[in-house]
């Protein structure tokens, strides 16, 4: 999962981190002209009931998603900017409910003037925050749900409703043979809330799944100079795709790369969406 926005410093007059495009070769930008220069504030053309998916994660060297359970300790501050910069381009943000607890997840757009940016251009003032969970095994303490200015539209194959929040919530409820049917979840969310672009935050469950389900246009890896070492299986964290194995692999297709520092920043399209049946999908223990 990439960083959450409670892991972003306070960084008040400091100057911007500066990203050096690798692949196509030449350049410098920003993390807000980089996201412009990947075309996500632009709204693509695509069949009925389709979304565009964007998956965002970032990774130690040897492939580890977390430290401690939390990627926080993973990234760095061009990865934040970078993460904060995604999100004011989407329609919607998508996260598992294992994160939203894990990381702690607020408001997704915090800052006013972020959000009057974004009315500027024509969309809500902030994402639709879409948290993906088969138990409903959230609280009120979670930021999120504490914020009475946060939406957010659960996706779940469960019957059930969460105590009463302050946040605003809505319900998607399509069951599926694994848990919550996301492609006709995704569908419903952009019938009801107009949403159009999707950024999946993980976790490593949730992100199998988009791949194991055909539905994932795009992978955003952040890969951080950092080797942690450790077993997923002795409890040392997982890496960003978790569950069983997707048969067959999934083909990627590299089309940028840009680096800050030592930090490289990766940018692949999926290949074959549709290559693997839905019904061969694990259930999610992080989306639950």
């Amino acid at each position: 999962m990439s960083t959450s926005s409670t892991d972003a410093p306070s960084r008040s007059g400091a100057e911007p981190e500066i990203f050096d495009r690798l692949m196509p070769p030449g350049g410098r930008l920003s993390a807000a002209e980089h996201v412009r220069e990947m075309g996500f504030w632009e709204r693509p053309a695509l069949a009925q009931g389709r979304v565009r998916v964007i998956l965002n994660m970032v990774s130690t060297i040897d492939g580890r998603a977390s430290l401690q359970g939390r990627s926080g300790p993973i990234s760095s501050q061009p990865d934040r900017e970078l993460f904060h910069a995604l999100r004011l381009a989407v329609d919607a943000v998508l996260v598992g409910a294992g994160t939203v607890r894990a990381e702690r997840y607020g408001r997704i757009i915090r800052q006013a003037s972020d959000r009057e940016l974004r009315v500027e251009r024509g969309l809500t003032q902030e994402p639709l925050a879409c948290v993906v969970s088969g138990r409903l095994d959230l609280d009120a303490s979670v930021p999120l749900l504490a914020d009475p200015e946060a939406r957010v539209a659960m996706l779940t194959s469960s019957a059930e409703s969460l105590p009463p929040v302050p946040a605003h919530v809505d319900y998607v409820r399509e069951p599926g043979v694994d848990g919550v049917d996301l492609a006709r979840a995704l569908a419903v969310v952009r019938e009801r809330f107009s949403v159009h672009t999707v950024l999946c935050e993980g976790g490593p469950h949730l992100a199998r799944r988009l791949f194991a389900d055909g539905i994932l246009d795009e992978l955003l890896l952040s890969l951080a100079p950092v080797a942690a070492g450790g077993e997923p299986a002795a409890g040392h964290g997982l890496r960003i795709l978790a569950g069983a194995e997707l048969e067959p692999p999934a083909d990627l297709d590299l089309r940028g790369v840009v680096r800050a520092g030592s930090h490289l920043f990766l940018r692949y399209g999926v290949c074959a969406p549709d290559r693997v049946s839905r019904a061969t999908t694990a259930s999610s223990s992080l989306a639950s």
